[in-house]
């Protein structure tokens, strides 16, 4: 009985410190693990050698249907979806390996950051769970992409087939054109 008593907080501290690596933030922590508060902050310090950002998560779902993240969260909830009807993988390991996948294909150069953190992926399969999302068909491509549940989809395009105008117009970009 102790020796798994052991293993279970073994494992629980390994998913820990797997989420704190890939940037979950306090809140996530403790709603998917059994350890302590002053645990989690211990071994949050520990990891990345300052304290937690504090403040509220994520909580609207319209991020994840405007352009540039509704595609990077479709790929998501698709990987993820994937993985639950083929992987057998269920829970927090679901969107822990859904996310590990996600960054092989969406990868961030040196400095930057994901456009889907951990805990807005987490956000997202929770809307899901909730039915506040659901996935809706381009009817030019065929994908299932992120949308609300309740809106009208008839004749709708993703946000590849269909860019918007502005598009990548952001400053950052511009920079980049002037210096090249």
């Amino acid at each position: 009985m102790v020796t798994k008593s052991i293993v279970n907080e073994a494992n629980e501290i390994q998913l820990a410190v797997d989420l704190v690596n890939l940037g979950a933030r306090l809140q996530l922590l403790e709603s998917e693990t059994s350890l302590s508060r002053e645990r989690l902050l211990k071994i949050y310090k520990e990891l990345k050698g300052v304290s937690p950002p504090k403040g509220m998560l994520p909580f609207s779902a319209d991020w994840f249907v405007t352009w540039q993240p509704n595609i990077h969260s479709s790929l998501f909830m698709n990987i993820f979806k994937y993985l639950r009807e083929h992987a057998g993988v269920n829970g927090i390991h679901a969107v822990v390996k859904a996310y590990k996948l996600y960054l092989e294909q969406m990868p961030v150069a040196d400095g930057e950051e994901p456009v889907l953190s951990l805990t807005r992926a987490w956000t997202l399969v929770r809307f899901f769970e909730g039915n506040m999302l659901s996935f809706v068909r381009c009817e030019h491509c065929g994908g299932q992409f992120v949308g609300h549940t309740l809106d009208l989809h008839d004749h709708y395009a993703c946000g590849l087939c269909h860019v918007p105008s502005r598009a990548g117009k952001t400053k950052k970009a511009k920079h980049a054109e002037l210096t090249h």
